[in-house]
Order: structure tokens, then sequence, then C-alpha cells
């Protein structure tokens, strides 16, 4: 599991996000990729390969709404890092309020 981002992804993390925003019991976010190679490995590069110019700015400006979401929820968040952090899922970990950022040593997040 590489946890790509495509439009189903954005669409999961951003319902997610404003869930736990909304959420008064929810104190602090922790955010993971499934496996162990990668946190997130950027554009699903298949969905990537059919968009348009207008398409793409589209999804980039989708994905940059989420980083904001996450960037001001309010709420402190922890980047568990599970492997490479590429593309937007290296972003993330700028714009998290991470008070942690755990990753195995051979995490290779890029910046």
């Amino acid at each position: 599991m590489l946890n790509a981002l495509n439009n189903k992804t954005i669409d999961e993390l951003r319902q997610a996000l404003v869930d736990a925003r909304d959420d008064g019991s929810v104190r602090v976010l922790i955010l993971t990729g499934a496996g162990e190679k990668a946190f997130v490995a950027g554009a699903d590069i298949g969905e990537l390969a059919q968009r348009t110019p207008v398409d793409g700015k589209e999804f980039s400006v989708s994905g940059q709404g989420v980083a904001h979401l996450l960037e001001t929820m309010g709420k402190p968040s922890i980047c568990a890092i599970n492997g490479f952090a590429l593309g937007g899922g290296a972003s993330w970990l700028f714009v998290a309020r991470c008070a942690l950022r755990a990753g195995q040593q051979n995490s290779g997040s890029r910046r």
C-alpha cells in the first residue's frame, strides 16, 4: 500500500477532518498511512495521467484545501510517518500542528 492521493482519498480525508473539527470530544489527531511503505506517496500517477490541465488545477486546489483545513482546524495533530512522505504527503508534515513527527529510522521523508 503506497497511499497515493486521488479524488476519493482527498474527499475522504476532507470529510474526516471536518468531522474531527466539529466533534468536541476529539482533542488531537493522529495521521498515519496504511502499511509500512509510505505515509503518503503523492499523487496517484494513474489518475494524474488522465487529467486535463483544468482538472489538474482543480485537484491541486482541492488538496491544498485539505492541507489548509488541517492547518487551521485548531486541534493539535501528530504525523506518525511510516515510510516515504512524498508530494502532498510531505506538505502535510509542514502544515500539521505536529507536536511529534514519529517515524521509522528509514522513513525517507523528502522536504
